[in-house]
């Protein structure tokens, strides 16, 4: 069964690889902005929370399987 801290452990590492280059390509100011940004969009305020829907959905509706179902397909 894939479960919520499988995925976010896949992000974190992919999110890590996105902050080092931008760490290396902005100046400092920039890069703060670039990390708040970044974080906010993929952290708990942002695919957290769409992650969070998705579970809940797919436990309502009972899908019993693996995967996640709905109107927009397998994820």
């Amino acid at each position: 069964m894939v479960e919520r801290k499988d995925i976010e452990e896949i992000i974190n590492k992919k999110l890590n690889y996105i902050l080092l280059i931008g760490q290396s390509s902005l100046p400092e100011n920039q890069f703060k902005a670039y990390r708040k940004l970044i974080l906010d969009s993929f952290g708990e305020k942002g695919l957290g929370r769409d992650l969070e829907r998705l579970f809940k959905e797919s436990e309502r509706q009972g899908t019993g399987g693996n995967t996640l179902c709905g109107k927009r397909g397998v994820i």
